[in-house]
């Protein structure tokens, strides 16, 4: 009897080293998975300036998702982040994408006009007071994008002939996930 428990127990012991080293290689693997991944499809920003308040505030950590449109297009609420020039050490902007190419965006009386239709947004932005260049009807041209800050009163985005419509070749990804501060991690709210 007693060899045989000695056995067993040898057996057991055995099988837990096994267990835990291939626990150690799971997890290595997925560490190593998530660092490529990180590093051929995400980038790291640092939030800037204020125009996407409440949104993002100036200072925090965000992630870049820079193949999302790889594959597909920016779509209306995207927050995108994009370069104001080929230049690769351009600054970087984040805006939320408004118009899509081949749409006219107007704002009149502080609404957003998508082809004539008020463009109703998911979440409640205050009203714009300075139409800018939208105070007239715009047709968003092949390849671009008009995009607005959340904080809509205090930001300098499509409305303003300093930046103007976004050229696709110019965005560098989609916003994905707040990693700082500590107590916003997670996914930007939309």
């Amino acid at each position: 009897m007693g060899m045989n428990t000695r056995y067993v127990k040898e057996y057991f012991y055995k099988e837990k080293i096994r267990s835990v080293i291939a626990w150690i290689i799971e997890i290595a693997a997925v560490i190593l998975l998530a660092g490529i991944f990180s590093w051929f499809f995400c980038k790291s920003v640092v939030v800037q300036e204020g125009s996407m308040e409440p949104t993002l505030t100036a200072g925090e950590r965000v992630l870049v998702d820079s193949a999302a449109y790889r594959l597909g297009e920016p779509k209306r609420g995207d927050i995108i982040v994009f370069r104001t020039s080929e230049d690769k050490k351009a600054s970087l902007h984040i805006k939320r994408v408004i118009a899509l190419p081949g749409e006219t965006v107007q704002i009149v009386n502080g609404q957003i006009l998508i082809n004539g239709e008020t463009y109703l947004e998911g979440k409640d932005f205050p009203s714009i007071t300075n139409a800018g260049l939208a105070e007239e009807p715009i047709t968003v041209g092949k390849g671009q994008y008009f995009v607005l800050g959340d904080n809509r009163n205090n930001s300098e985005d499509s409305r303003h002939n300093g930046l103007g419509m976004v050229d696709e070749d110019l965005i560098v990804g989609k916003l994905w996930f707040v990693i700082s501060p500590w107590e916003k991690i997670g996914l930007p709210d939309r």
